[in-house]
């Protein structure tokens, strides 16, 4: 397995100091480094072996974070081939970890029996958390289809890929229908109420045709337990996997299942995801039930509204897309925080008033206008509050209080939105169009 190439790297930090600023550059080289030199663990499990990512000052790995840690290096692909190895050893690490269970988001690095093994639900010693999540499917997916597309490799997709990659349609299927079809449950003791499930399977959902989560990508459990982003996420992915079984795979079977799958998901997300709001009018809600209830919010944490373009093939100057990232980076969404310090999106999951690194990266990263993104970057530039890292959160009047120092997700969509402003882009998927964005870059 590579890592990255010096020449690539100083040349990328050179050019963000002659676009940006020193202080940025510095951040960022520091940034790239760092998650391949402290979240990277190596594993001769194989003909190729496998990679375990940590997520940070959590040891374990998350399916969802380990694939966003790895969007940075992605754009990186054409000036350094040898990144290619590392994220292969990703994907095979998160197809065998599907495998072990669909259900978990989080693994430990061997059958330890770390992490949170007195939940009830069905934990194994592999397993550190069992909060189901459907994006936590639809990323390694994604990261898997990106990497083919960038480089045409296909060693990653072995029989283990295809082995979860039908067991994730497996389970986002069952999902569709969660009471009559799901054995999944979930109960954890003396913990907030976002860290568990109502009477251990969640509140009622009707039948829509969408997929039932039981948690968010922040891993607060779900109030109306279709999660819209996820959805639209899940068919994306779907469409992703569908061209991948159409061209290396030469499967037509698997193409033609994840196809069908996500058509389901796309028309039921636009029969009861959307809702009009006064002032943007149809946006996509956050959180619906089918049964009539919907939550209008979003959520720092990918799959987000606002990350649609990134992760659900949505174009950035799509109308709808439009309205909605209007409502979002407004004060009619609940989790929009403006401070003296910094402003943009915080989450349930930590302390009222403090913004995400991640969500201000996302915001920059769908930004239509270079100012927006600068603007984006010069804060996170001027609120690290002279730790040099991204955080999970922190307070928008006063920096200096902060969530998680070592959160390296914060610090790879930080670093992605630091080399889109240097012209370097993530692959795109399947479905999602040449972007809109400008062109005018530095």
């Amino acid at each position: 397995m590579g890592l990255i190439d010096d020449r690539v790297l100083d040349a990328m930090v050179g050019a963000a100091a002659d676009a940006l600023d020193h202080t940025t550059a510095t951040m960022f080289g520091e940034a790239m480094r760092r998650t391949l030199s402290d979240a990277v663990e190596r594993f001769d499990d194989g003909p190729a072996g496998t990679a375990f990512l940590l997520t940070g000052d959590i040891p374990a790995m998350w399916l969802r974070d380990s694939a966003a840690q790895m969007r940075p290096y992605l754009a990186l692909l054409s000036l350094d081939p040898g990144l290619g190895d590392l994220i292969a050893a990703v994907v095979r690490q998160q197809s065998r970890q599907i495998v072990r269970d669909p259900y978990a988001n989080a693994f430990n690095d061997g059958p330890t029996g770390a992490g949170h093994q007195a939940d009830a639900t069905a934990m194994t010693p592999w397993t550190w958390e069992r909060k189901y999540e459907v994006d936590s499917l639809a990323f390694p997916l994604q990261l898997a289809h990106q990497l083919w597309r960038a480089t045409g490799r296909t060693d990653h997709l072995d029989e283990a890929f295809v082995q979860a990659a039908r067991l994730v349609m497996q389970t986002i299927r069952v999902e569709q229908d969660h009471d009559a079809c799901s054995d999944y449950r979930f109960e954890r003791t003396d913990c907030p109420d976002s860290d568990t499930l109502v009477g251990g399977h969640g509140t009622p959902v009707a039948v829509t045709g969408m997929t039932w989560s039981a948690f968010r990508p922040s891993d607060d459990a779900c109030r109306y337990h279709y999660n819209v982003p996820g959805n639209i996420f899940a068919a994306a992915a779907l469409r992703d996997l569908a061209e991948l079984a159409a061209a290396p795979l030469a499967d037509p079977d698997l193409g033609a299942d994840a196809v069908t799958l996500a058509t389901e998901l796309e028309e039921a997300v636009e029969q009861h995801g959307v809702v009009e709001v006064p002032g943007f009018g149809p946006v996509w809600a956050y959180e619906v039930d089918g049964l009539g209830n919907h939550l209008l919010m979003d959520d720092a944490n990918m799959p987000s509204l606002m990350s649609l373009p990134l992760t659900g093939g949505v174009a950035p100057d799509d109308p709808r897309y439009l309205a909605t990232r209007a409502f979002v980076l407004s004060e009619a969404n609940p989790t929009f925080v403006r401070g003296r310090a910094a402003e943009g999106l915080g989450s349930p999951h930590t302390p009222a008033g403090y913004v995400w690194p991640i969500a201000a990266a996302v915001q920059g990263l769908t930004a239509r206008e270079e100012q927006e993104k600068r603007a984006v970057l010069a804060m996170l530039r001027d609120t690290h509050a002279a730790r040099g890292r991204m955080t999970e959160s922190f307070d928008a009047d006063d920096p200096t209080r902060f969530t998680r120092e070592w959160f390296s997700w914060a610090d790879a969509m930080f670093c992605e939105l630091v080399l889109d402003v240097l012209g370097h882009r993530v692959p795109a998927g399947a479905r999602e169009p040449q972007s809109h964005t400008s062109t005018n870059r530095t």
